[in-house]
């Protein structure tokens, strides 16, 4: 049974979320800041997170900042705001998804199935199909683990998704709406800065120097590659 955590400062928000998710067989706990939520991640296994942006005490970017250096599992940012700004800095702290208010129940319910269903299945353990390997990047699908020069690099599960969907496709160009097709399965619609955000955040970890990347390029009007290397 899945573990949800919804955080929200506002209890009539928290309550409508629960009992949306109140059919899904899924544990539910709830909190009503970031330290809150931060105490409960602490002491549960939590495979999801619903995260409000707005909040006392810490908001939900600090929160979701802490978060990732406890867990990767997915975050849905929760705002009231539907300006470009406030979601970009919430998948820049490590959110994999947002939803503004006011909510679509079925909207909440299909994107937490759809987080879950890919979470649960990064963090089976089930065994990957080999090694891809493209310069000094390596990636285990075995063990779920990349290296770059040697060195462990920790990936949210998308930016894995990403990163292994460009390893097994060296020099292949994929366009932002491809990639949103086939890491978060679901259809693109405008969700071109989603994609660029996670590349950028994927850049950070795996690149020397970001701004001039080895390996991860654009090709303004066309997409994302990764280049050369090999594949065993």
């Amino acid at each position: 049974m899945p573990n949800i955590l919804i955080c929200d400062d506002e209890r009539d928000i928290v309550n409508a979320l629960k009992l949306y998710l109140a059919d899904g067989d899924y544990r539910l706990f709830e909190a009503f800041n970031g330290s809150e939520a931060l105490d409960i991640l602490n002491r549960e296994t939590i495979d999801l997170i619903l995260l409000d942006i707005m909040m006392p005490e810490m908001d939900g970017i600090t929160a979701a900042l802490k978060i990732r250096e406890l867990s990767t599992c997915p975050i849905i940012m929760l705002t009231a705001k539907s300006e470009e700004k406030d979601i970009v800095i919430g998948l820049d702290a490590g959110a994999d998804d947002y939803i503004t208010k006011p909510f679509n129940p079925l909207e909440v319910k299909a994107r937490v199935r759809s987080q879950l269903r890919r979470y649960l299945r990064f963090g089976s353990g089930a065994p990957g199909r080999e090694t891809y390997v493209v310069g000094g990047i390596e990636m285990d699908d075995k063990a779920k683990s990349v290296t770059v020069d040697g060195e462990a690099v920790s990936l949210t599960p998308k930016e894995y998704e990403i990163l292994k969907l460009f390893l097994m496709n060296p020099d292949r160009v994929f366009s932002p709406k491809e990639i949103y097709r086939q890491v978060w399965q679901e259809a693109p619609l405008n969700n071109d800065n989603t994609v660029a955000v996670h590349i950028r955040n994927l850049r950070e970890k795996v690149e020397i120097d970001p701004a001039e990347p080895r390996y991860i390029k654009v090709l303004f009007g066309r997409g994302y590659k990764i280049e050369g290397g090999k594949r065993r």
